[in-house]
């Protein structure tokens, strides 16, 4: 039974298989890295090394081939990012939600970004990563801390997540998914 269940997964990722883009950006540990390993391989580990500029990595869920550009969060790469989301199927922007300080610098960069000519329509997905920690935001403080309302023209959504505990990763990934092609 598993080898026809085997046989079944391959068969039908030849004739309906999709692609999407994602780039997932953020302020430096907010946990993007984290998502692109626990989307990967599943793993989770205390011990990511901070990303340089940017990384790329494919990722085969199902029939959906993922092509992820992880960015780095640094002050100094942010000016890269557009780069980096033009012509993508989805902007994933996230957010450590427990660092409520950095709330205001995350919602300027946010729409800075938002504000690029070719990232017009490009839909968005936020993340308040790390609901695992106490005094997180909520799925409603964020929205407000980040003025996600303002953003038009475009699909929004916003969630709460753990990439630690891998809470609400099934509704990540059904979300990314949803945008291939």
């Amino acid at each position: 039974m598993a080898l026809f269940s085997s046989w079944f997964q391959w068969l039908t990722g030849l004739f309906w298989s999709k692609t999407a883009e994602i780039t997932i950006v953020g302020l430096q540990a907010s946990g993007k890295t984290s998502m692109v390993n626990v989307i990967g391989n599943g793993q989770w580990s205390e011990d990511v090394v901070p990303t340089v500029a940017f990384h790329f990595r494919k990722v085969r869920k199902g029939n959906v081939t993922m092509k992820i550009w992880d960015l780095a969060g640094q002050p100094r790469y942010r000016s890269i990012w557009d780069r980096y989301c033009n012509g993508v199927d989805a902007v994933v922007f996230v957010v450590d939600s427990s660092d409520k300080e950095k709330f205001e610098t995350a919602k300027f960069e946010l729409h800075q970004l938002l504000g690029q000519p070719t990232l017009k329509g490009v839909p968005l997905l936020v993340l308040g990563n790390k609901n695992d920690l106490e005094g997180h935001a909520t799925v409603n403080e964020l929205i407000k801390a980040l003025e996600l309302d303002k953003v038009l023209n475009r699909t929004v959504s916003c969630y709460s997540c753990s990439m630690k505990s891998q809470h609400n990763l099934d509704i990540v990934m059904n979300w990314l998914a949803a945008r291939g092609h």
